[in-house]
C-alpha cells in the first residue's frame, strides 16, 4: 500500500499523525523542524526521534519527495524544471535569476479550467489539484532550493481554482514552524475567481497579482472566458476593499498582443478603474505558442502604452522576457512531456 506523505502537511495535521501513531505532542515540532527546516527526506534518519516512533511513522508514513524529472537551461540562466505529479501528470517551475533574486515560478494545478486563449496550459485541459505538498516540493527540490528569495504562483493552473492546497501550502512556507518565509516574498498570481480572491485576500498577507490583458469586458472574454463569470469590474471593486498601502502589494499583469490590446484607447480604460488603487501594471511580451495568430506587441507600441500609464500616475514596468530558448511559455514543457509518454 503506498504511504501518504508528511511533506506538505500543517502544524495541526502533524500534530494529528503523531497522536495516531501513539506519540508524543512534542513529535510534531521535531517532524516540522526536520521536513521544512532541515530538509530531511527520511525519516530512518531523524535522529531525535526515538528509534521505535521512526519504526511506528514508517509504517504508514513517507516524507514524499519528489525529484524533478527533467531541467532545461537558457542561455540567460533561466531553468525549467519538469516534475511527473498524479500518473503521468506533468508540471513546471522555472527558475529565475537575476542579479541577488533567484525567483521560483510554481505550479498549483496539472492542466488548467480556465481555458485562456493565449495559454498553452489551458490546451491541456484540467487534470489534477496539486496537494500543498506538490507545491512547496517544487520549492524543495530545485537545484537552487537554498539560494531561492522569492516565489511567484505564475506557473500552470489557476491558484484560486486550488484555494485549499494553496493557503495550505502559504501557510507552510510563512509560518515560524515552516520555512518562516516573509508573505513580502511571495506573490500569487489569479484571473480573478473571486471566492478564492476573498479568502486568500483575508486568510493570507502574500502578495497579489491579477492577469487582466484587456480592459474592455467584450474583448477580455474573448481571451479569457472567465471574465463571463468574474468580470474584471468586480474584481478591481472587491480589490478596492482592501488596503494595499504598506506591506502588501497588488500588480496587474497585461500581455500585450499586436493589434488586440496594446491601443491607446486600451491604455486610456485600463488607467480608468486603477485610478486611486496603489498598484502597479506589469506589460509583458506574448510568448508564442503553436497555431496561435496572437503575436506580441512590438517594442514601441510597448512603451508607448507604458508611458501613458506613467503620466496618469500607474506605475508601470515592461517585464524582460526570459527563456526563450527552452520553451519559455507557460505549458509547453510539460505538454511535449505528456505526449512523449502516451
Amino acid at each position: 500500500m503506498k504511504k501518504e506523505a508528511l511533506f506538505g502537511k500543517t502544524y495541526q495535521e502533524l500534530q494529528a499523525v503523531v497522536k495516531e501513531v501513539g506519540l508524543s505532542s512534542f513529535t510534531a515540532k521535531q517532524l516540522a523542524d526536520w521536513l521544512y527546516k532541515k530538509g530531511e527526506a527520511e525519516i530512518g534518519r531523524m535522529t531525535n526521534i526515538s528509534v521505535k516512533g521512526r519504526s511506528l511513522l514508517d509504517e504508514k508514513y513517507e516524507v514524499g519527495l519528489s525529484a524533478p524529472v527533467d531541467v532545461q537551461q537558457s542561455a540567460d540562466g533561466t531553468k525549467k524544471y519538469l516534475f511527473a505529479v498524479n500518473n503521468n501528470c506533468f508540471i513546471e517551475s522555472v527558475m529565475i535569476p537575476d542579479d541577488d533574486r533567484a525567483t521560483l515560478c510554481v505550479s498549483s494545478q496539472a492542466g488548467c479550467k480556465m481555458g485562456c486563449k493565449f495559454c498553452m496550459t489551458a490546451r491541456q485541459g484540467f487534470q489534477y489539484n496539486l496537494t500543498a505538498g506538490e507545491i512547496a516540493n517544487q520549492l524543495a527540490s530545485v537545484a537552487e532550493s537554498k539560494q531561492l528569495t522569492n516565489v511567484v504562483y505564475m506557473g500552470m493552473g489557476e491558484p484560486f481554482d486550488n484555494i485549499d492546497e494553496v493557503l495550505k501550502s502559504l501557510e507552510i512556507l510563512t509560518s515560524d514552524w515552516g520555512y518562516a518565509w516573509s508573505p513580502k516574498r511571495i506573490t500569487v498570481s489569479s484571473i480573478g475567481i473571486i471566492p478564492g480572491l476573498r479568502r486568500f485576500l483575508d486568510e493570507s498577507k502574500c502578495h497579489l497579482a491579477i492577469s487582466l490583458h484587456n480592459p474592455f469586458a467584450g474583448e477580455r472574454q474573448e481571451l479569457m472566458p472567465m471574465q463571463k463569470a468574474y468580470s474584471i469590474e468586480d474584481v478591481i471593486a472587491l480589490i478596492k476593499k482592501y488596503d494595499f498601502t504598506h506591506q502588501r502589494r497588488v500588480s496587474f499583469e497585461y500581455i500585450m498582443f499586436d493589434g488586440y490590446n496594446d491601443t491607446p484607447r486600451h491604455a486610456e480604460r485600463l488607467a480608468q478603474p486603477l485610478k486611486g488603487l496603489e498598484c502597479r501594471v506589469n506589460l509583458i511580451r506574448f510568448h508564442p505558442i503553436p497555431d496561435s495568430n496572437l503575436r506580441s506587441s512590438t517594442d514601441d507600441a510597448m512603451n508607448r502604452f507604458q508611458q501613458y500609464l506613467m503620466k496618469k500616475g500607474i506605475v508601470t514596468t515592461v517585464r524582460a522576457s526570459r527563456g526563450m530558448d527552452i520553451l519559455a511559455a507557460c505549458g509547453m514543457l510539460s505538454t511535449a512531456k505528456k505526449k512523449e509518454v502516451k
